[in-house]
């Protein structure tokens, strides 16, 4: 019997990426989600603002128009001004108890605070992220800093108010179109001291 040509083929041999890799890419990855979550509480905090100013501005304009409809209707003894004036009073009170069970402004505060606490847990894993890359702090010490870091996430996650996909989206043009989040070197140069400007000591 003729002995076989085939040689058995070499075993398929994963290839992870060192450790460090992997941590960096971990945090890199917590990192973008913070940084998402952070933006999008704001522009929730901007919507409800923005919608509180138009109640406000709806309730101003109906409780002048009540008045003047008010003071019509003693003048002018007729049912359609009543009518009006009944109608306007309904929308009044409408605006009155949907303020009282939305609370735009509340809300708008909870979210400014839950992204105040993003921001500095932001910024904690972009410290964390540069102090690896440059070997400022080892493979142990960096992964016991995340783990304080995703409790810290964790805790403001539970208290934070729900988003939509509204503010999610202004949030993607804000950071990917606007670029809120990244400054030019010249930029940065603008808000430092002369001694302290790269470009002028290039």
């Amino acid at each position: 019997m003729a002995s076989s040509d085939m040689t058995p083929s070499a075993p398929f041999v994963t290839k992870f990426p060192p450790d460090t890799e992997l941590l960096e890419d971990q945090l890199r990855d917590c990192f973008g989600r913070t940084a998402y979550s952070h933006k999008t509480h704001e522009k929730m905090a901007d919507g409800c603002t923005a919608t509180l100013r138009r109640i406000k501005l709806w309730q101003l304009i109906l409780a002048l128009i009540s008045t003047g409809t008010i003071a019509l209707t003693i003048l002018i003894d007729e049912t359609f001004m009543k009518v009006i004036a009944t109608l306007i009073s309904a929308g009044t009170a409408f605006l009155a108890g949907y303020t009282k069970s939305f609370d735009p402004g509340g809300t708008s505060q909870k979210h400014r605070d839950t992204a105040n606490a993003l921001w500095g847990i932001r910024e904690s894993y972009l410290s964390l992220i540069t102090d690896l890359s440059g070997g400022a702090v080892s493979d142990q010490d960096a992964r016991k800093k995340r783990d304080v870091l995703q409790t810290k996430l964790e805790s403001v996650y539970k208290s934070a108010p729900r988003t939509n996909s509204r503010a999610y989206k202004a949030a993607q043009v804000a950071l990917q179109l606007n670029e809120e989040l990244t400054f030019s070197s010249s930029e940065i140069d603008r808000l430092l001291p002369h001694s302290l400007r790269k470009t002028e000591r290039t």
